[in-house]
């Protein structure tokens, strides 16, 4: 923890940052009339509206009868005890964590009077709850509404050190003791006034803050109005009362003119208003928080002043614009912006007053800096110097400037970097005069560095440039652009300790003339090993070194007195994305005042306010929800098993931390164990939503991460995700028994039908059997009738062999009938020239033997009989197809069938060739056959 007097601090220049909320932000009324904090660090506000709850991340709001609440408080157990019009009560949490009213504005009595007005404050002392109307004042304890009546009309009541103050209209201010109130005496005063605040003062004193009549002090009966410069402030714009920040501090809230804070002598501090950047002038309320921030209730919206902060803002309000330089010269603080040069004396207050631009300087100014006891400007209209409050003489006015530096061993003499290259001033009687353009090289940098001998400068390569003797001009031009063999490219060229470093990759190096090559500087390239890759460093005038990296944040090498550096890079992530880039200002004056230029002004910051060891921040839950039920566990004390149904497996997390100062920079970062195997990313989105959880035991845990890269402790909420019905445990009982029972039916079944199947396989058996041997039985029915069909066409050309042989034997007759009947021809005409009887006798013999011979020989006729007798069927189908056929077209058909020759058959049916062909046409024409088809195939198929 940082020691009080440190943190208890108000600062007095510039003013914190402020961050307003509009009722469209947060969904309620426009007035917020009381503010509260539960143990968790959320917030509450009694709200035109409603009773709004502020998580840090989100907003709520919660309704009460007749929707007006004007005062709020919480006790230890967490019940939040409201009052509004004619109604009080208090919200406390279900089984669900949702807020539920209950209100005990119905416990009064019947024979009470009735409520009547708005409850215009809450107080908790002790076991005692007061709800305070104008005319009464109801007090809840254990269950009971009781009544304290007012001498005449109550005002308003405070708590003070645990102990409870009244205003009433006639009788002044009293204090609740015993159950009654008591009088303080010389009070009276306030008879015409209205009390807003009764606050601690130092010594046991009383701090009385009037409406119209201002402060008064009172010490124990003794009252005296508190002539001071808070007092003149609370006449002239009606207070609203106040508070007491950080225990040396008071602020108070006013209608006309926003809030001041001041000190214990009543010296006004800060003073915050619409100019100044809240949304409303008239603050009806104010709270300090657990981290010492201020909170403000408004006629018109919420305010958060981040006053427990090193960093404080002259921005706009001041009359400033982007700033690139600031530096403090006989004691005024000088600021350059892209308007002009601004000052302000650096001994006044900053609490009003703005910047004064100074004449003649208007336009782009690029530096400041103090060197040899004079102030010098580089504008973009040239350089000058400043001077008693005003700016002098332009030492350059052809070229626009952007920085100035001395020269190592040549003693009154600059060189500055300018549009066009470099130039060289030189120190005369009469004071500093431009002397010459350095000629030789026409490319320069603000950040450009000089050992004298050699001017360095950085564009996308490191350039040496070696000044001739006479300052004149660059003899040699060199161009660097490795640091070694490894590291490829230099990113930054400064000077550190008196001595030119080169950086690349957070590696430091320094040049060596003799090789003309660079050696690394491992004791400084130590400090920025664990550092972002930077862009560019530099030394302020007290050895720290601050570094820019990213393309807006910046942290510091804090230089300790034993030569050391203490890394201070998380305390200034509130500026992240603000700096001028390239261009970025820090002016480091004393150990308690850094200027930092941003883009809309300059930021002051005091180290010695910075909390070394900040507190971690808390990361909440807010709700879990799975199907239609939301379990609101940021307000929920205890948290019972989370059993979730397996039909809404798909469940949703929104997370919360109470983290108000730079809610912009706050990061969650998530893991649910017995699902994700590692915490996922940093991220600003507050929810989570995880889809078709597998039934088990799962575990959320959130940390968050703040501005200033702290991470919290995880919060963590387990929860189950129920089995389905199917697979649920009795479910598995019951598969068990279904199992069991089917393989029992399976098996009796299966023996049935093993007994079935045997009965059914003899039966299938005898049958295949009866099948088989009906088979057999056909199959040598079949073969049987092939046998007798392979003898019938055995017997069959058997019978055409007899045919053809028959035939041929009755050709061969024929063929000797012939000849015989040649021979009796012959005989006939040997006989008739034979004179001899005798041989005529025998001639005449022998040939009526022949004769005889050729009667008796029936061979032929015995041929025809046989062939009509074989294809007796063949003859009768022709004859049923053609009916038309001739007995001699037949024995022609008869012929071919039996594939006798041409010839042949011409000798059998004593023909000539020719004739059987002409006998084979006319059968064809008779048969009605194509030309192409072969007769005697046509034939065989009848």
């Amino acid at each position: 923890m940082m020691p009080q007097f440190l943190k208890a601090q108000v600062k007095d220049i510039g003013l914190p940052k402020i961050i307003n909320y509009k009722k469209t932000e947060y969904g309620g009324g426009s007035q917020n009339w009381d503010i509260a904090q539960d143990k968790n660090g959320n917030l509450y506000f009694a709200n035109t509206s409603g009773l709004l709850q502020f998580n840090g991340t989100s907003w709520s709001k919660y309704s009460i009868p007749n929707a007006t609440v004007r005062a709020v408080k919480i006790d230890g157990a967490g019940k939040i005890f409201v009052g509004g019009y004619s109604e009080f009560g208090y919200f406390d949490t279900n089984a669900n964590g949702k807020l539920i009213y209950h209100s005990l504005s119905k416990l009064v009595g019947p024979n009470a009077k009735k409520i009547i007005d708005f409850v215009w404050k809450v107080h908790i002392v002790g076991d005692e709850v007061f709800f305070q109307t104008f005319y009464r004042t109801y007090i809840y304890k254990d269950g009971k509404i009781t009544i304290l009546e007012p001498p005449n009309r109550f005002q308003f009541s405070f708590v003070v050190n645990n102990r409870l103050y009244f205003q009433d209209i006639e009788e002044g201010l009293l204090e609740y003791r015993d159950n009654k109130l008591v009088k303080l005496t010389g009070t009276e005063i306030f008879n015409n006034t209205e009390v807003w605040g009764l606050l601690p003062f130092e010594q046991d004193k009383l701090l009385v803050v009037t409406q119209d009549k201002g402060l008064y002090i009172y010490d124990n009966g003794s009252l005296t109005p508190w002539l001071c410069e808070a007092n003149d402030f609370v006449k002239k714009n009606n207070s609203l009362g106040g508070r007491v920040l950080m225990d040396k501090f008071i602020v108070l809230n006013s209608v006309l003119d926003g809030i001041i804070i001041c000190d214990t002598s009543g010296k006004v501090i800060q003073h915050i208003n619409n100019k100044k950047g809240l949304q409303n002038n008239t603050a009806l309320t104010s709270f300090v928080d657990r981290t010492n921030n201020l909170w403000l209730g408004l006629d018109n919206g919420i305010c958060f002043v981040n006053e427990n902060s090193p960093f404080t803002y002259l921005e706009s309000s001041y009359g400033l614009g982007a700033v690139y330089a600031s530096a403090i010269y006989d004691d005024n603080l000088y600021v350059g912006t892209n308007q002009g040069v601004f000052s302000h004396n650096w001994k006044k207050t900053f609490k009003e007053e703005s910047f004064t631009l100074l004449p003649g300087t208007a336009g782009q100014s690029w530096n400041m800096q103090v060197i040899d006891g004079q102030l010098f400007c580089s504008h973009n209209r040239g350089l000058f110097t400043i001077t008693n409050g005003k700016a002098g003489k332009f030492l350059d006015d052809k070229r626009g400037y952007l920085s100035v530096r001395t020269l190592p061993g040549k003693p009154g003499f600059l060189i500055g970097a300018n549009y066009h290259g470099f130039a060289i001033f030189e120190k005369t009687a009469t004071g500093w005069q431009f002397r010459n353009q350095v000629e030789g090289f026409n490319i320069s940098d603000s950040k450009f560095t000089t050992d004298g001998v050699n001017v360095w400068l950085r564009k996308d390569v490191a350039y040496k440039l070696k000044l001739s003797a006479d300052l004149r001009r660059f003899n040699t031009v060199s161009t660097y652009d490795s640091l070694d063999g490894k590291l490829k490219g230099i990113t930054s060229v400064q000077q550190i300790n008196g001595v030119v470093y080169f950086q690349s990759n957070n590696r430091f190096f320094t040049y060596n003339a003799l090789n003309d090559n660079f050696t690394e500087d491992k004791k400084l390239s130590a400090y920025f090993k664990k550092l972002p890759t930077i862009r560019y460093c530099f030394e302020d005038n007290k050895g720290n070194i601050g570094y820019f990296y990213g393309e807006s944040s910046m942290g510091m090498l804090m230089k300790a007195a034993n030569g050391t550096y203490r890394n201070v890079r998380s305390s200034f992530s509130p500026l992240t994305g603000n700096l001028v880039y390239f261009f970025e200002s820090v002016n480091t004056i004393d150990n308690s005042d850094i200027f930092i230029g941003i883009t809309e002004g300059l930021v002051h910051y005091n180290p010695q306010m910075q909390n070394l060891h900040p507190q971690k921040p808390k990361a909440f839950i807010r709700s879990f929800t799975y199907g239609t039920d939301t379990l609101v566990i940021g307000n929920m004390a205890k948290i019972d098993a989370i059993r979730v149904p397996y039909k809404f497996n798909g469940v949703k997390f929104t997370f919360s931390s109470p983290v108000y100062d730079n809610p912009e920079n706050i990061r969650f970062s998530y893991k649910l164990e017995g699902f994700d195997d590692n915490w996922s990313s940093p991220t600003n989105v507050p929810v989570k939503e995880y889809t078709n959880l597998h039934e088990g035991s799962y575990r959320m845990l959130v940390k968050v991460i703040d501005s200033y890269g702290v991470a919290s402790d995880p919060a963590a909420v387990s929860f189950e995700v129920a089995p389905p019905f199917y697979r649920h445990p009795i479910a598995y009982l019951l598969y068990i028994a279904f199992i069991a029972f089917g393989v029992y039916y399976v098996r009796r079944r299966l023996q049935a039908k093993i007994r079935k199947s045997k009965y059914y396989e003899t039966l299938e058996q005898r049958r295949l059997y009866l099948e088989k041997e009906t088979k057999i039985r056909q199959e040598q029915y079949e073969l049987e009738k092939e046998i007798e069909r392979l003898k019938n066409e055995q017997l069959r050309v058997k019978i055409l062999t007899k045919d053809k042989e028959l035939v041929n034997n009755s050709l061969q007759v024929v063929k000797k009938n012939k000849l015989l009947n040649g021979i009796i021809h012959r005989l006939k005409d040997i006989d008739a020239e034979v004179t001899d009887e005798a041989a005529k006798q025998r001639f005449s013999k022998l040939q009526k033997t022949i004769v005889k011979e050729l009667t008796t020989d029936k061979s032929w006729n015995n041929l025809e009989k046989h062939i009509r007798n074989v294809h007796f069927d063949f003859l009768k189908r022709l004859k049923e197809k053609y009916p038309t056929i001739t007995p001699r077209e037949m024995d022609l058909s008869t012929y071919l069938l039996m594939n006798m020759s041409t010839k042949e058959i011409a000798e059998i049916m004593n023909i000539s060739d020719g004739g059987v062909e002409l006998a084979r046409y006319r059968l064809r024409k008779k048969l009605d056959l194509p030309r192409k088809e072969n007769l005697t195939g046509f034939l065989m198929s009848i």
